[in-house]
């Protein structure tokens, strides 16, 4: 098969979608490797890295999308690029449909199929190929917000772990999940006073035996919610439906009661965002004030620390890459479950159920969408 990344070209994303490792790994299965020029560059690889691990070098995108069978990236193809994308040829990347139905319906109509890094699933629920972006995102969040915070920045001018005599700031991380869990700990680790709210009680107990002296936890009702939100100095919002719109568990009638200036991280803001008033930044200008309070909703926050979030994701996404190189998407989805739950898009038919809800698209099983 013809493996082909193209650089990406979403605002201030510097990560690629191949590391040259994977390049080589996909090399020595026998496939071939074309990478634009450039591509591994915000994320420290050069094209020597890449030539040296047995791939080739090409000028454009239209290269690569001209001739490779299977298209490998980090984010969602942007509009020229979908323009690109021809029927029969096989997407794998981070698409996050749900509240995007511009690209939604452009890769119906290229004919494509698309499978998601966000909804491949695994043996024990998990998310496999998130898992590593939420890690960073998580543990990006409270730097990010504590930035935020800064007076010069319009927020509220308290330092994090505070100093002796005066206290931490209150930070409410919403969602106890992956992102969720490592933010906390590191907003904890700054020295703030960190509470997590969750809905799952079995997820609360774990938190509490695993990190109990660390940062405290408590049942997200919508009144207790209300409540630690208003006290907090930072809010983080980490939830997540795996492949369906981000649930608004913050009006904005409700900014009113919160501190001025305090700060809103919205780390759920690639599934549309888990506040009313969230709507997508860039590491370019990420903040924004919606009535004293400083929003930071930057859409591809890991991109911040390309070179740690491309390895990461890399050293994830290569044995899915290479099982779809293999034995071709249909052979790899019908021998891995968790593979073809990733499957979002095929030849006109959207083929992932939260998706079509979020959309009011009709969808085809992906089982019937394996026999199309």
């Amino acid at each position: 098969m013809h493996i082909g990344c193209p650089t990406e070209i979403k605002p201030q994303e510097f990560r690629v979608g191949l590391t040259p490792n994977a390049a080589r790994e996909a090399v020595s299965h026998g496939h071939t490797v074309t990478v634009q020029s450039g591509a591994g560059r915000g994320a420290g690889f050069e094209d020597a890295d890449y030539v040296a691990a047995g791939a080739a070098i090409a000028e454009t995108a239209s290269d690569i999308f001209a001739s490779a069978d299977m298209i490998v990236k980090v984010k969602e193809p942007q509009a020229g690029e979908r323009k690109m994308l021809r029927e029969g040829q096989l997407l794998f990347t981070y698409l996050h449909l749900a509240p995007d139905p511009d690209q939604t319906h452009d890769l119906l109509a290229s004919g494509c199929t698309a499978i998601a890094y966000e909804t491949v699933t695994d043996a024990r629920g998990g998310l496999p190929l998130l898992a590593p972006m939420s890690e960073v995102a998580g543990r990006l969040a409270p730097q990010v917000g504590a930035w935020t915070l800064q007076k010069a920045n319009g927020g509220r001018g308290v330092l994090m772990g505070g100093v002796p005599g005066v206290g931490p700031a209150k930070v409410v991380v919403i969602g106890g999940g992956v992102v969720g869990t490592h933010a906390a700990r590191i907003a904890a680790g700054m020295g703030a006073d960190v509470t997590v709210l969750d809905r799952s009680l079995p997820r609360l107990r774990y938190l509490d035996d695993t990190f109990g002296r660390d940062f405290k936890n408590s049942y997200a009702s919508a009144g207790n919610t209300a409540e630690l939100v208003e006290q907090a100095d930072m809010v983080i919002g980490a939830v997540l439906i795996p492949g369906a719109e981000a649930p608004k568990l913050v009006s904005k009638a409700q900014l009113s009661d919160m501190k001025p200036g305090a700060a809103i991280v919205d780390v759920a803001i690639d599934q549309g965002g888990c506040f009313e008033t969230s709507r997508a930044t860039t590491h370019e200008d990420p903040i924004y004030d919606v009535d004293g309070i400083m929003h930071y909703c930057v859409a591809n926050m890991p991109g911040a620390v390309a070179r740690t979030s491309t390895i990461a994701l890399g050293n994830a996404t290569m044995p899915f890459m290479l099982a779809l190189a293999n034995k071709g998407w249909r052979q790899a989805c019908e021998d891995d479950p968790h593979l073809l739950a990733g499957l979002n898009v095929h030849a006109g038919h959207l083929t992932y159920f939260a998706v079509g809800k979020a959309l009011g698209i009709d969808v085809l099983s992906p089982q019937l969408a394996l026999k199309a």
